[in-house]
């Protein structure tokens, strides 16, 4: 009997061992065990509660995040100044006090000069070959490797396609128009508007309106027609001009903590990573749709769009090579970062010359 009492112990002590190794190994894969984890998050973003396009596509992020993994990991998003100020979303993840964050690349390029490369250039790429360079031709690598040392992990998360040049309350006839041109533009948009002799004020969208109509600014851009009406722009400017040179698009980025990011299992890193790749292309498709229906609507309420005078264009893309040449020269990063992007871009440019442009004219 105490022989058989023995077997039975250790046979119970087998299986007891057997199965805590299979929940080991089921946990490290993702299997039941790391499915019964959840994670609740805060992402911190540069936008106003609800804004149309940028704002919305972070709140759909999260519900989608949230719903493909079954409430496993859950996202409380943040408007800009609810937790940190719009400015300042990289560095809230980069200490941890957000899991997570979307803004803008060239918000921060203070602190990392070669973030705005993969925001938007100046006469640059649009939304499908930034896309094309960052998931096919090695952007994406080399942008995580800019954000590791700071601990964030980025990706594309959001695309505005073509820009509108802006709202002034001065109009622009010649180069010197540029002149002491106080104008809210980031990035190296506003970089060049420096060079041109004109004053640089960044400010988050929620000041904007105020300072236009206050003179503080003599004029701003702010994406194009779709968020335009949904700050009033139109009511404290004059003049609407296009086209968006400064900024032909522009790619929003999802942060995650890189310290957070590795306590998740690998279903839900794929998750996130799909949900991101989905709000990519659902934002822009959301812009291209609603900047159309705006615009018919700025024009039905008087707005007079004019285009920038072929010299004023010509010159500021001169300016534009300057500046990006000479900001990439400033710094390791985007010295690497830009002599890749450069050399792709062209092959693509010169795709876009021999097809894509020769539809656009014969369709127009």
């Amino acid at each position: 009997m105490k022989r058989r009492e023995i077997i039975a112990a250790a046979g119970v002590g087998l299986a007891a061992a057997a199965l805590a190794g299979c929940d080991k190994k089921e946990q490290a894969a993702g299997g039941p065990q790391a499915e019964a984890q959840t994670f609740s998050w805060k992402m911190v973003t540069s936008w106003p509660k609800n804004f149309p396009g940028v704002g919305v596509g972070a709140e759909r992020f999260a519900k989608l995040v949230e719903e493909m993994s079954n409430g496993r990991l859950k996202i409380k998003v943040y408007a800009a100044g609810e937790l940190v100020p719009a400015l300042e979303v990289f560095d809230a993840v980069s200490r941890g006090t957000a899991e997570m964050g979307h803004g803008a690349p060239y918000y921060w390029k203070g602190k990392v000069p070669a973030a705005q490369f993969f925001c938007a250039l100046p006469f640059g790429p649009n939304a499908q070959e930034m896309n094309a360079w960052l998931h096919r031709g090695g952007g994406i690598e080399l942008w995580e490797e800019v954000y590791k040392p700071f601990g964030v992990l980025p990706m594309a998360c959001g695309a505005t396609g073509v820009q509108t040049a802006g709202w002034f309350n001065k109009e622009i006839n010649s180069v010197e128009d540029f002149n002491g041109l106080k104008m809210r533009t980031p990035g190296l948009g506003g970089e060049v508007l420096t060079k041109m002799g004109g004053t640089v004020v960044n400010l988050p969208a929620g000041e904007i309106f105020t300072a236009l109509q206050t003179g503080a600014i003599d004029a701003t851009e702010w994406i194009g027609p779709y968020n335009d009406l949904a700050l009033g722009l139109h009511k404290a400017a004059k003049y609407y001009y296009t086209p968006g040179w400064q900024e032909p698009n522009v790619t929003f980025e999802l942060d995650v903590n890189l310290k957070a990011w590795e306590t998740l299992p690998a279903d839900l890193k794929a998750i996130v990573r799909a949900a991101a790749r989905d709000v990519n292309g659902d934002m822009l498709d959301d812009y291209n749709a609603r900047n159309m229906e705006a615009m018919e609507k700025l024009k039905a309420e008087g707005v007079e769009v004019r285009r920038l005078p072929e010299a004023v264009l010509t010159r500021l893309r001169e300016v534009a090579s300057e500046v990006v040449e000479a900001s990439a020269a400033a710094d390791p990063a985007a010295t690497k970062v830009w002599q890749q992007q450069k050399a792709y871009l062209e092959r693509m440019r010169t795709y876009a010359e021999e097809n894509e442009k020769l539809i656009y004219s014969i369709r127009s």
